[in-house]
């Protein structure tokens, strides 16, 4: 509801701002007039028409349970939109509905950040990228919450100009806009601080090469840094280890494979990086205080809400009061 509405909202006051409506919207579902999200609030839909004008934008929107949402119907009725000459957006985790009715095919897609290793992991063959927002032709994604609004910023210029953009942004107090390509994420759990380059490099490194980690002295060769630099600088700015880090990212990736695949407990672990079953699931226990099989099993219909289990913020609290994941020595965490 949060990227529902910040698309909606610069489109609201490009109409305020306009002598008279430049945009128009409605709400469609294929699941009934009444659509309930997890915030609570009611959101009241009409049947979807048998056909959208040309040149018509369409936004899929879906958050916790697109993964494994499928409805013959509207993938249909995408796929002829599609052919009618209508853009096509997807929202979040929108991309799992575009991708299942077959119509990202040799496109360059985003999703949210914390279910795009698990979109990976299910349609290996399709072009998924890490950033705000991607158009590519009549396709358009958007990785959701806030990035939104420079996604509708981007279509108003397209069409109205940057002046009109300038003047919504002013209203909004949304600045500065932002670019497609921009980054997700910025603080990694370090609240507003910024992380060094050299860091952030190093972050690269270690989630580009999740299910092969590289070791300690194979980053600090890859961003070009001697070992003992790196660690300096690392623990400095993030406040743990490298190899500490590197771990609770792999076990964040093995938790959206959980929640987003078929694939099995043991598939996932080496997915994640892990050489032993009984090290993933040790670690997984650890850190989120669920084994990974009951983890899976109670996502997300066992709780009215499905939460995020455990913060990297808290993650580095803990490893501050010493209650330490261990690791081996000689680990490639």
């Amino acid at each position: 509801m949060f990227c529902l509405s910040n698309l909606m909202e610069p489109v609201r006051i490009a109409n305020y701002l306009s002598p008279e409506d430049i945009y128009e919207h409605s709400f469609i579902s294929f699941d009934g007039p009444e659509i309930i999200p997890s915030n609570g609030m009611t959101l009241q839909c009409s049947p979807p028409p048998e056909k959208i004008e040309r040149n018509d934008l369409i936004f899929v929107v879906g958050s916790w349970g697109a993964e494994h949402y499928s409805n013959k119907r509207l993938f249909s009725w995408l796929r002829l939109q599609g052919r009618y000459g209508a853009q096509i957006c997807a929202v979040e985790m929108g991309a799992y509905i575009l991708a299942r009715a077959g119509i990202l095919t040799n496109r360059k897609v985003t999703a949210h950040w914390s279910y795009l290793a698990g979109f990976q992991e299910k349609f290996p063959n399709l072009q998924a990228t890490e950033q705000l927002f991607t158009v590519d032709g009549n396709i358009l994604s958007c990785s959701g919450a806030s990035a939104g609004i420079d996604l509708m910023l981007h279509i108003i210029g397209q069409q109205f100009g940057t002046m009109l953009v300038g003047e919504i942004s002013d209203q909004m107090l949304h600045h500065p806009v932002r670019q497609a390509s921009d980054p997700q994420r910025k603080t990694l759990g370090r609240g507003i601080e910024k992380l060094m380059p050299d860091v952030r490099a190093a972050i690269e490194v270690i989630e580009q090469n999740i299910s092969e980690p590289f070791t300690v002295p194979e980053i600090a060769e890859k961003i070009g840094l001697s070992q003992r630099q790196l660690e300096r600088q690392f623990s400095k700015s993030v406040g743990c280890s490298i190899v500490q880090f590197g771990l609770l990212l792999r076990l964040q990736h093995s938790r959206v494979l959980l929640i987003s695949t078929d694939l099995g407990v043991r598939e996932i672990a080496t997915a994640s990086g892990f050489n032993s079953l009984s090290h993933f699931a040790y670690a997984f226990k650890k850190c989120f205080g669920r084994r990974p099989s009951a983890y899976r099993q109670a996502w997300p219909e066992q709780e009215t809400a499905p939460h995020w289990p455990g913060t990297l913020g808290s993650f580095l609290e803990t490893l501050n009061a010493h209650h330490k994941i261990v690791v081996p020595q000689n680990a490639q965490y």
